[in-house]
């Protein structure tokens, strides 16, 4: 009978009946009425319903309908009575598990409980399972990923609040630590969390069941939001924060142990989920209770993927957990520093910038000076936000780091970008002495220098170049500067001036070059140190001493000062006088008389004999601060200056100093007029001598008379000499100062 049919020969099947054939027969593949539902036939069907089969053939019929999904002859089954309540509901949860949508419509409007749980065989391939579970349509309709099932169900009016054991995680509510035990293992929940676990790819049944169940509900101590980032559902997490999870809500344990989405990312490595998160707009910088960013938890667990994405967002790489550790730090603790390193430079390369609140726990700019990645700092030092002298803990900026390392490129690219390097650490030192104990010292220092040429005196990053090529002794580097018009005066963070480090560093023709140029030698900084005092610690006599010396000496005969002046050689009363020297014409002055005005040809510290023997009744003829000059008309005074025997030495220095200058001045002047006077001279007797020679060739009878003439010219040039008389010897002066041609000429006209 099952095969007649089969093979659909109803002739042959009523025949069969006719001659007293059992409809209740039972073969290997079922009932006829399982047969008849196998095939569609529901003539036959409705036959064998209404000829006497038994309730396990029509219930094995309707089980059939709902595995191939025959709607209509799962009707005809329905209105038989034959059916009992649990097997309508298994056939239910079939139909809804494979999709049968027809099916699912008729035994709900034939009145089978949507709401009921049946034991089917759930499966599915991602995430793996194969297992019976006792569950209701609905549920089977979502592991089945049946979109239109579920909408037809919630149409329906089927409970919500309902939980089903399909889960593969657990968590331990005292601590928050999950573990993945196997699918049907975990402890029940509800449908939504299900919908994410099973996630049908467009999304359409997860976002369907949050128009009844709020994303929020909490599980646990858990909401759907975490179990998306424990499944690693990046899609399921999109439709999560498009219905309004909470992207903040934090996973509550016993112990107190609170942490957040974005930690629980960080922490299982889901860059996709991540990313979710952050366009979420999740909080980048929230901490876990032992003070950890989302950042820190992807340098301890050593995800690259979240850790480029959370910094690429802005995630703040200056904060620190509870005992002080940094992000940097925790790499360092777990032996991930060059992924960590490299990540971070990527970053900056492509653009972008690790942000940090605070400089001394974490800084780009320090950190990419100390890689010594070139092109990556050439991008952070053209962002505008960008501070170059940001300092970390130590008090270290980046140009201090470039030249600690010896980094002379990164250095350069520092210095021209505007960076200063006047800025100390908390060990006290520099960009200079750090640069100094590096074997590229003079790198630096022409790199320092030439920026400083370049940019001008006003572009030198608080640098003090002048100051640097002074105390370097580099001569040719302060006639630049001070060409370009730097100050010599100006004063560094330390209290020197230009000349006092010229001094300090025994550079005599440097000292002398800064006070042609105006150098002040009485400067004196907080440690009261003077120019004269720095030359003189390294040496007594040393050149950069007399350099100072002459000027200081040159300085104070030249502006005069109150002295006490000695008469008649120490016989009359000493009298207050103001005492100076006149640049011009180099008089020591100390009245308006010429009696008061000489020229000295001398001068010396202390008293004469005499001065002493007339002074010894009074017992100052040996009081320091004495010193003589001598006249040019051997005339000897004694003066007294205040400041003792130092200060008389530097009188005596500068009146000799100031004379010698004046002589020689003037011999310079003299010889300057002399040759002006004499060329003059020389240019009337060449005139005189052309027309005395003219005169000769007309008396000789022709236009030109050669040397070794006829002509005798001794009587002429006698006469002319007799008039010269005591110029013969000037003439020969100007013979000298001719050149060869004109001494040609004039000694064939004059015969000498």
């Amino acid at each position: 009978m099952v095969l007649a049919l089969e093979s659909s020969l109803i002739s042959c099947w009523l025949s069969l009946v006719s001659v007293g054939a059992n409809v209740n027969q039972k073969l290997f593949r079922g009932y006829a009425t399982t047969a008849a539902v196998r095939e569609s036939h529901i003539e036959i069907l409705e036959i064998l319903v209404n000829g006497g089969a038994i309730q396990p053939a029509c219930e094995e019929a309707l089980l059939e309908a709902s595995y191939v999904g025959q709607g209509r002859l799962a009707e005809l089954l329905m209105g038989s009575s034959m059916i009992r309540s649990h097997v309508a509901v298994h056939a239910l949860v079939t139909a809804s598990c494979r999709g049968f949508v027809d099916v699912v419509d008729t035994l709900i409007k034939c009145g089978v409980d949507p709401n009921a749980n049946a034991r089917v065989l759930l499966r599915s391939s991602k995430p793996s399972l194969h297992t019976n579970v006792d569950c209701n349509a609905l549920v089977a309709a979502i592991v089945g990923r049946q979109i239109s099932i579920v909408r037809l169900l919630l149409q329906s009016g089927v409970s919500m609040n309902i939980k089903v054991r399909l889960g593969a995680w657990a968590w331990d509510m005292a601590t928050g630590e999950e573990f993945k035990v196997g699918a049907g293992l975990a402890e029940p929940y509800c449908v939504t969390w299900c919908a994410v676990e099973y996630f049908e790819a467009s999304g359409s049944i997860l976002r369907t069941l949050l128009q009844h169940l709020s994303p929020n509900l909490p599980h646990l101590g858990r909401t759907v939001i975490h179990h998306a980032i424990l499944c690693n559902n990046a899609r399921a997490m999109d439709v999560l924060l498009t219905c309004g999870a909470d992207i903040e809500f934090p996973v509550q344990t016993t112990e107190k142990t609170e942490f957040r989405a974005i930690h629980l990312a960080a922490r299982l490595g889901s860059a996709k989920v991540l990313q979710h998160l952050i366009i979420g707009g999740c909080n980048l910088n929230s901490k876990t209770e032992s003070g950890e960013t989302a950042l820190m938890i992807s340098a301890r667990y050593k995800h690259e993927d979240c850790l480029k994405l959370l910094a690429s967002a802005g995630a703040d790489f200056g904060l620190v957990d509870s005992v002080g550790q940094c992000a940097l730090s925790i790499a360092g603790f777990t032996q991930w520093t060059h992924v960590f390193e490299q990540a971070v430079l990527e970053l900056i390369r492509g653009g972008k910038f690790a942000y940090s609140s605070n400089a001394s726990s974490f800084s780009s700019l320090l950190f990419v000076t100390r890689a010594n990645d070139i092109e990556a700092l050439k991008k952070l030092v053209e962002k505008s936000e960008i501070d170059l002298d940001e300092q970390d803990g130590n008090g270290f900026s980046a140009a201090m780091i470039a030249a600690a390392s010896g980094h002379v490129e990164a250095f350069c690219l520092l210095v021209y970008a505007g960076a200063n390097l006047n800025l100390h650490n908390k060990h006290g030192e520099t960009v200079i002495t750090l640069s100094e104990s590096n074997k590229n010292s003079d790198v630096f220092e022409k790199v320092i220098l030439e920026y400083a040429l370049t940019k001008g005196r006003y572009n030198s990053a608080g640098f003090h170049a002048l100051n640097r090529a002074a105390c370097c002794g580099d001569i040719e580097s302060v006639r630049m500067l001070t060409r370009a018009g730097y100050d010599v005066n100006v004063v560094d963070v330390d209290g020197y001036t230009p000349l006092m480090l010229a001094a300090k560093g025994g550079h005599g023709n440097v000292c002398e070059l800064l006070i042609l140029n105006g150098a002040k030698c009485d400067i004196e900084n907080a440690r009261l140190e003077t120019a004269l005092a720095l030359a003189r610690k390294n040496g007594v006599g040393n050149e950069a001493e007399r350099v100072i010396l002459d000027e200081l000496a040159r300085k104070l005969v030249l502006d005069g000062a109150f002295v006490k002046k000695h008469t008649k050689e120490g016989k009359g009363c000493p009298h207050s006088k103001v005492l100076k020297i006149v640049r011009v014409s180099g008089f020591l002055s100390w009245g308006k008389s010429s009696k008061r005005n000489v020229i000295c040809k001398g001068a010396e510290v202390g008293p004469s004999s005499t001065f002493w023997w007339n002074r010894r009744k009074k017992f100052d003829g040996g009081e320091p601060g004495v010193f003589r000059v001598v006249t040019t008309k051997n005339k000897e005074v004694h003066f007294v200056c205040d400041g003792g025997i130092e200060m008389a030495k530097l009188w005596v220095r500068g009146i000799e100093l100031v004379t010698r200058e004046a002589i020689f001045r003037k011999q310079q002047d003299l010889s300057s007029s002399t040759d002006q006077q004499w060329q003059r001279r020389s240019r009337g007797w060449r005139r005189r001598l052309m027309k005395w020679r003219s005169r000769l060739c007309e008396s000789s009878g022709s236009e030109y008379s050669p040397p070794g003439t006829a002509v005798d010219l001794s009587d002429l040039v006698k006469s002319f000499m007799e008039r010269v008389g005591e110029e013969r010897e000037r003439m020969r002066r100007v013979m000298e100062r001719m050149d060869l041609r004109e001494r040609v000429n004039l000694i064939w006209v004059v015969g000498l």
